[in-house]
């Protein structure tokens, strides 16, 4: 039911494209990422919450449809819906149904659920579209609760030594996950203005999310040393965080389980967390879809695939797509929503 071709999944049946990478009249959207969601499209299927955030990002006029969870909708008798992935608010796995054969399209997602997002739901099918950009066996990402006791932690060694503490994480996901672990601590909480914007939109659409103070340089003035900082990873070296010394840096990415990591991002200290699946993870969706045809992007596709033939005897095979090299490299540059 679903091909591969130059512009992106598309379903033939239902004349509708998933996740593209170049213009098309009608785009099913699994989640708000640049990577994932582009300008252009005529029309955008996407998740109520999803929506909110592809008109921050791509311009209020787009043309949307919005969709809950498993509210379905039937285009030329493909049955289409929506359902959680738990990698950001609003991330959703796209399932479709013809004639009694089952596709889902997971786009990223995760198993370890974040209190911010729905949690990822397993569904079962024939044929499920999965991403492996953690897919080797070295990454096995810790608790979060963990990593929250390291982060205070860390920020406590700060603040005894008047030093301000700088956290780097993706707008859209990450650093939410890293505000929601500062609640408790009683220092003021500042952001650059990427983050923000997304905070209050968020916020606006009635996300229980801590406030968050815009870092301009009056601000952080009429507040004393030391205080928190969130930005995105595009701020990391530039000119802009002059204001903020003295200052300690901390890394949030599941790339930090590689060793050279944190010296590559130039940062203080580095913290394992991720928006994506591990290896178990990725496993566990593979073995809960009991699909037995699996198409497998972005990242370390084709050891993953060999991986899932030999060990699970599974039909898989790896899938060129215009994400694979560009998340990495955004996972090396910057920020993905900016």
């Amino acid at each position: 039911m679903l091909t591969f071709n130059k512009k992106g999944i598309y379903c033939k049946q239902a004349k509708v494209y998933i996740d593209p990478w170049v213009p098309v009249n009608k785009a099913i959207i699994t989640h708000a990422h640049a990577d994932h969601a582009r300008s252009g499209h005529q029309h955008y299927l996407c998740h109520k919450d999803t929506e909110a955030l592809l008109r921050l990002r791509l311009g209020k006029d787009i043309k949307t449809e919005a969709l809950q969870y498993n509210e379905p909708i039937h285009i030329n008798g493909v049955r289409i819906s929506l359902h959680p992935a738990g990698h950001i608010i609003g991330s959703a796995q796209v399932r479709l149904e013809y004639k009694g054969e089952i596709w889902v399209v997971s786009g990223d997602y995760k198993l370890q659920n974040d209190n911010l997002s729905t949690p990822f739901e397993p569904l079962r099918c024939h044929h499920f579209i999965t991403e492996s950009t953690f897919g080797l066996p070295i990454y096995h990402f810790p608790d979060p609760a963990l990593i929250k006791t390291q982060t205070l932690d860390w920020i406590a060694n700060n603040q005894k030594q008047k030093i301000n503490s700088l956290l780097v994480g993706y707008s859209l996901g990450k650093a939410q996950r890293i505000i929601q672990q500062l609640q408790e601590v009683d220092m003021p909480i500042f952001a650059h203005g990427a983050i923000t914007t997304i905070q209050n939109q968020l916020i606006h659409l009635g996300k229980p999310l801590v406030p968050v103070t815009y870092a301009s340089v009056e601000n952080i003035q009429s507040i004393g040393s030391p205080y928190l900082v969130i930005m995105p990873p595009s701020a990391v070296g530039t000119p802009w965080l002059k204001k903020f010394m003295p200052y300690e840096t901390a890394f949030y990415s599941g790339w930090m389980q590689l060793r050279g990591a944190r010296r590559r991002r130039n940062v203080n200290r580095g913290f394992i967390l991720s928006d994506h699946a591990d290896w178990n993870q990725l496993n566990n969706a593979i073995k809960i879809s009991q699909a037995e045809n699996i198409y497998v992007t972005h990242g370390y596709k084709s050891i993953y695939a060999k991986w899932l033939r030999e060990e699970y005897q599974l039909n898989a095979v790896e899938v060129d797509t215009l994400y694979d090299d560009q998340l990495l490299n955004e996972e090396a540059n910057g920020d993905t929503l900016q």
